[in-house]
């Protein structure tokens, strides 16, 4: 594995897969891989920070989501070409991402949220929502679940 000074284990693995793929001469893993070490690269020149996990995690993660809302365009358009184009590149960038927390660990995350801020009504969804940001372990949380659990459970 080639070594970057100071960087992220994430960015030097996706470093590595993108030498791995040019010589296993798969042009399109190869282009998806760069795609997101470009996004990385512009990330940290516009923050102006160096690349560390967190840095990569999300623009990772912002990258699967923009794929994921242009999936639901494209099969609105009948392409089912792109879509299986982007999910293809979906799966390949999502080996770097932590598990997301759902299913129970959510619910119970979500009902201690709400339990904490005392909320009752959808007016008051974004205490909870800031509750649950502030959470250690904010950064794996899936928002979008989380705020279909938090209107279920307030009136």
């Amino acid at each position: 594995m080639v070594q970057f000074f100071g960087m992220s284990s994430l960015y030097e693995q996706l470093r590595a897969d993108i030498i791995t793929s040019m010589k296993a001469r798969d042009s399109e893993k190869t282009t998806g891989l760069r795609t997101a070490d470009a996004a990385i690269k512009r990330a940290e020149m516009d923050t102006n920070a160096t690349i560390d996990d967190a840095l990569v995690v999300s623009t990772l993660r912002k990258a699967v989501k923009n794929m994921q809302d242009a999936n639901t365009e494209f099969a609105k358009a009948g392409r089912d070409d792109l879509v299986q184009n982007n999910l293809k590149e979906i799966a390949w960038l999502e080996v770097y991402l932590p598990a997301q927390i759902t299913g129970e660990k959510l619910e119970r995350m979500v009902a201690e949220a709400i339990a904490q801020t005392g909320a009752e009504t959808k007016r008051e969804m974004g205490k909870v929502m800031g509750v649950l940001k502030s959470h250690p372990e904010a950064s794996l949380i899936d928002f979008g679940a989380a705020s279909k659990l938090i209107q279920g459970k307030l009136s």
